[in-house]
């Protein structure tokens, strides 16, 4: 990875922290995402919205998605995330042929980007701390909604 791809990856992560910021002060969990273009350009944003909108599909990568609209094709295009991608989000990068994913950190919950790697996905992990701290504060303050929102029963 050069400093320009390094530079350019770690501002397409500030809008990512800029949504999960956004869902963290609605009282949500704050993972955010967003699709960048072949070009550089942002096609969408979004937030993890599950307790907002109570809906458990509406994740930072999936509002991102959505927020995007209709492409032609997503080759080429790189979702940035706050978080490891879960299966679910893993599934939507492999289903419509996301060419990269970009990811503030996997220390909190290790989601299926290896899986991603392995079939072809170019994963960039950039273990950034203001991410890392953003879900570590959040997990201890709310550990029942954090187990819901992985699927996990916990001890909490």
């Amino acid at each position: 990875m050069t400093d320009t791809d390094t530079a350019r990856y770690a501002h397409w992560l500030r809008i990512a922290v800029e949504e999960a910021r956004t869902g963290l002060a609605e009282g949500g969990i704050p993972i955010g995402a967003a699709l960048i273009g072949r070009d550089g350009a942002v096609l969408g944003r979004g937030r993890n919205r599950r307790v907002q909108d109570g809906d458990p599909s509406v994740h930072g990568e999936t509002a991102a998605f959505k927020a995007a609209g209709r492409q032609r094709s997503y080759a080429g295009t790189t979702m940035v995330t706050t978080l490891s991608p879960c299966w679910y989000c893993s599934g939507l990068v492999r289903q419509f042929g996301i060419s990269r994913v970009v990811i503030g950190e996997a220390r909190t919950f290790h989601g299926g980007h290896d899986w991603l790697a392995e079939n072809g996905v170019e994963v960039v992990l950039l273990d950034d701390p203001e991410c890392v701290g953003l879900m570590t504060d959040f997990i201890a303050a709310n550990p029942e909604l954090w187990n819901e929102d992985i699927g996990e029963e916990g001890d909490a």
